[in-house]
């Protein structure tokens, strides 16, 4: 976890063998992205596939993170892996990308193509957040190449399929597990135990392995022991839960307790009333 001094760029970290934990923001708020990146996560990753977030909102949030902690990496999590897609996230500010859905070569390697400036990809040069409007532009060309990491989300059957095409294509740092959608893909939603989903995880972490890819996962209860867990098998790369998941556990955890308590008041006292 990160602390107060200025610390490597998350995908340095993560090439270098260091495992790191982040969470995931759907609230759309720049208080809750401010107090959690100064909680310490090394990352926080703007959800705009799930969420009501748009793009003026995302940047917002990731100013809020950089003013929670200056070395908390803000990602964004991509509601696709075309061009238009990708060039305003990062122009915007991410630190790194996680693109959903990717299932074959062709769609890493279009991730690839928007997300470096030449010569390695296609992304455009215009003055923007990410260069500080123009003030540092040919520095960030060089940085941005270097230091935004690309993550694709594996969450179809078909990616694990295609699991060593994808992982192939250079300019991938990690493959990041979503297993509620992959399950899904698999007709078996939910069911985490399954024999064919653990399957699954298993061939993806050992194709991670083989191309020296960062293996990831989304952990969604907020349940540090699962976390640990994943962390054991060999993932590095690790989201814990999401705002809105933890805010709605403590409120529901929380009133439940309450509850309890007085039920058995009440219980008490009516039985005092019945003496």
């Amino acid at each position: 976890m990160n602390d107060s001094k200025t610390i490597p760029s998350l995908r340095r970290r993560l090439r270098s063998g260091e495992t790191v934990i982040g969470s995931w923001i759907n609230s759309g708020s720049p208080m809750i992205a401010e107090m959690m990146a100064a909680c310490g996560f090394d990352f926080l990753c703007i959800d705009v596939e799930h969420s009501a977030v748009d793009l003026p909102q995302t940047q917002q949030l990731f100013q809020a993170i950089r003013s929670g902690h200056k070395d908390c990496a803000a990602m964004v999590r991509l509601h696709g892996v075309d061009y238009p897609f990708v060039k305003r996230y990062l122009d915007a500010g991410a630190c790194g990308v996680v693109a959903p859905l990717v299932r074959t070569r062709e769609e890493a390697m279009l991730l690839v193509q928007a997300t470096k400036y030449p010569p390695q990809g296609l992304r455009g040069v215009g003055f923007c957040r990410a260069n500080m409007y123009g003030l540092r532009l040919a520095d960030e060309c060089v940085r941005a190449n270097d230091e935004i990491l690309l993550a694709v989300q594996i969450e179809h059957i078909d990616a694990v399929r295609n699991i060593d095409a994808i992982l192939s294509v250079a300019g991938i740092d990690a493959a990041f597990i979503g297993p509620y959608d992959l399950t899904a893909s698999m007709g078996i939603t939910a069911q985490f135990d399954h024999p064919d989903y653990l399957a699954a995880r298993d061939a993806i972490l050992g194709s991670c392995q083989h191309h020296k890819v960062v293996p990831g996962i989304h952990v969604v209860p907020p349940d540090p022991a699962q976390v640990t867990a994943r962390i054991v098998e060999g993932y590095r790369f690790l989201a814990y839960s999401l705002d809105i998941t933890m805010l709605s556990t403590a409120c529901t955890e929380g009133l439940a307790a309450l509850q309890e308590k007085l039920d058995l008041k009440s219980n008490l006292a009516s039985s005092a009333i019945d003496r």
